[in-house]
């Protein structure tokens, strides 16, 4: 591997697969920096291939594996590092593996972009879990979502002055790594930026119970499969179409110089917020049914509501979303219709709202 290239650590992933494509259409070399431990993820790593031959190098390797990724950062011009235990639910099941991959991998890459001679700029995708449960939060419960007493955070969101909170080894393991990508931009003057990620969504997402939850959700609710809702299903998340994530990143790298060394909270925001319920009505209109629900109990260190305030990324960069909620959510189903070949009945138009 002589070439330049942009480097994508789990670039065969939902979000590294839609940022391969966006850099390969602007007639960018990339590497694909992943383990494809993930299932179906091979399929991601084909259909770019077959979409911009020459353009895509593949390194099946894992963040761990230090020899390795030092031979990959060596020609990275810009380097984009998602490669993560994804999961909440799984860093409590195995805690080792976690933290072996979110913290351990992380300071790797950073050890292996200190060693170059010309740093490659960074950016690392944090997660909202590093500010807790939000338990301090007064919330109103409406019929179908939770909404906070104040006014401030109902119009602006939770900001990135609002106090770290590590919840789960999850929250632990990816607050650690933020940061350590913070401190090694402060300390050995990496051009590194935090992006602490709300929900992202769009093409590409094949989610599941514990990751990718609005596409998870559409997928059950078009296959008439029972949906699982832990908690009252009023939580309240503000979710960001991928498209919109896109340019955000490339505004992240594109403006190093002012970005580096600080972590934005990157989301929707308040314009585009959705409860569980809520999507359940978007499912209903889509398919013209409602799946069959099941209950859980809430699990550990649930937000009951999260969302972004991305004023700050905002005044940097100019950045806003550009796709609302319910357009968003209509592309993925679209999506997801056409290429998981699901066969959903035409909407009832007359259908009643979920009245849950």
């Amino acid at each position: 591997m002589t070439a330049r290239y942009t480097m994508i650590t789990g670039g065969a992933g939902f979000i590294g697969t839609n940022l391969a494509a966006r850099l390969c259409a602007a007639g960018k070399q990339v590497l694909i920096y992943d383990n494809l431990s993930r299932p179906g993820v091979e399929r991601n790593v084909e259909w770019l291939r077959s979409r911009y031959p020459g353009s895509i190098q593949v390194m099946i390797a894992d963040i761990r594996d230090i020899a390795t990724l030092e031979e990959a950062v060596r020609n990275a011009e810009g380097i984009y590092h998602f490669a993560a235990q994804v999961a909440v639910t799984t860093s409590i099941e195995d805690p080792v593996d976690d933290f072996g991959v979110n913290l351990w991998g992380t300071f790797n890459l950073l050890e292996a972009i200190r060693g170059q001679a010309t740093r490659p700029p960074l950016l690392f995708t944090s997660t909202n879990k590093v500010y807790g449960s939000l338990e301090d939060l007064s919330l109103n419960s409406g019929v179908k979502r939770y909404e906070p007493v104040r006014e401030t955070v109902r119009s602006e969101g939770v900001a990135e002055d609002r106090p770290l909170e590590f919840h789960s080894p999850y929250g632990c393991s990816k607050g650690a790594a933020d940061q350590y990508v913070l401190d090694y931009c402060r300390i050995y003057g990496l051009p590194a930026v935090v992006f602490r990620m709300s929900c992202i969504y769009g093409q590409h997402q094949l989610g599941t119970e514990d990751q990718g939850w609005v596409a998870h959700f559409l997928i059950q609710g078009m296959n008439n499969n029972p949906i699982t809702i832990y908690g009252d299903g009023k939580q309240v998340r503000d979710i960001l179409y991928v498209d919109d994530l896109m340019e955000a990143m490339l505004l992240a790298t594109e403006k190093i110089a002012y970005t580096r060394g600080r972590a934005f909270n990157m989301g929707g925001g308040p314009g585009n917020t959705i409860s569980i319920l809520e999507l359940l009505d978007q499912i209903k209109r889509l398919t013209g049914r409602v799946p069959p629900i099941m209950g859980g109990a809430w699990r550990q260190g649930d937000q009951r509501y999260y969302v972004s305030d991305t004023r700050k990324f905002k005044a940097l960069t100019g950045w806003k979303p550009a796709v609302g909620t319910a357009q968003g959510i209509e592309r993925l189903y679209d999506w997801l219709a056409e290429s998981q070949r699901i066969s959903v009945p035409q909407p009832d138009t007359r259908c009643e709202r979920i009245a849950l």
